[in-house]
């Protein structure tokens, strides 16, 4: 095996393959942000195939290298920022990646709305890895787009083609942004692509910087669970399991090129009932308390019309309390909220 690590200045790179020979015949792919919660879950299942090298690409400012095994002999760690064009280029011109999922994004309610025109620059990342992705014959582009496109909704449940996008903040607007870069770029130069719409996918791997593993956490610390407004929003949840089956099925099976498909859970519950949940399933002692309103994306309801992924899944999706219940039985989660 080889094995090389490497430091300059800032940057992180770490390299493990078992010969030169077999980088050439493997199927490659990219993952920007593929040290978050979800990008760091599909890297996990791409390299249980052998015949798969991943190279994930995290500037690590809310991803983990704890999230990833850099033991693996068929992943590719750079540390890099994806907005940034220069290191793209030379990653992307010699990778010869035949699979790019662009996964990074500045995301969490609360550093969006704190920091619009970072929010914006990711729009130049965009553009900039799907103009690489052309120009180096990569096969489809993949894009992790959110629910918050479709903005407070006129309909329920939100569909992927009647349902209208009604983006207002920033974080909305450059998913939006992107998925017109998507088409555009099929249209003008024949690259393929699929877009999914996540919603509210949890997992080991998230931070509490979402609603479902802030939840769990501090009620297993017996703090205060936090609700903003009166609880009554009402969101759908996806166990990250059912998001990468949906993701990597797409990708292996050849479905949804050029096209734009919701990832999500179907049944809704209410921010305030899931918080009542998680009391009950930690047996905590925690209180809600309510904090004001976020005067900005904080949409009164979610749920998508998940009819294309609950086809190729072809079974019941994780409930929320078995999810819940899967992150309270999460060594690595209790280890990432320093519960154990």
């Amino acid at each position: 095996m080889y094995l090389a690590l490497h430091k300059n200045q800032n940057d992180l790179i770490i390299v493990a393959y078992s010969s030169f020979k077999q980088f050439y015949t493997m199927r490659k792919i990219l993952i920007t942000g593929g040290a978050g919660n979800v990008g760091s879950a599909l890297t996990a299942k791409l390299l249980q195939d052998k015949n798969t090298l991943v190279t994930v690409v995290d500037d690590l400012s809310t991803g983990s290298l704890s999230k990833l095994d850099l033991t693996k002999t068929n992943l590719q760690f750079i540390k890099a920022n994806s907005n940034d064009r220069q290191e793209m280029t030379e990653i992307m011109l010699s990778g010869r990646f035949d699979y790019v999922f662009h996964y990074a994004a500045l995301v969490g309610v609360k550093r969006t709305q704190e920091n619009p025109i970072k929010v914006l620059d990711d729009i130049d990342g965009i553009k900039n890895i799907l103009n690489l992705s052309k120009n180096t014959g990569v096969k489809r582009f993949f894009f992790s787009s959110s629910s918050e496109v479709y903005g407070e909704p006129v309909s329920i449940p939100q569909n992927e083609d009647t349902t209208p996008l009604n983006s207002r903040v920033p974080y909305a607007v450059v998913k939006n942004v992107a998925e017109a870069f998507c088409r555009s770029y099929h249209q003008e130069y024949g690259l393929n692509y699929t877009v999914f719409r996540f919603f509210n996918t949890y997992g080991p791997n998230q931070t509490t910087d979402f609603v479902m593993s802030k939840f769990i956490a501090n009620a297993l610390s017996g703090q205060d669970i936090p609700i903003y407004g009166d609880g009554s929003q009402s969101r759908t949840f996806c166990y990250v399991d059912d998001n990468i089956e949906t993701t990597i099925t797409a990708l292996n099976k050849d479905l949804f090129v050029n096209d734009v498909v919701n990832v999500g859970g179907d049944v809704i519950v209410s921010i305030l009932e899931l918080a009542n949940i998680v009391i009950r399933l930690t047996n905590s002692k925690s209180k809600i308390v309510f904090l004001p309103p976020l005067k900005d994306g904080d949409m009164t309801r979610r749920q998508p019309d998940n009819s294309k992924m609950r086809k190729i899944l072809n079974r019941e999706l994780v409930t929320i309390e078995d999810g819940i219940q899967k992150l309270i039985n999460a060594p690595d989660f209790l280890k990432q909220m320093n519960l154990i």
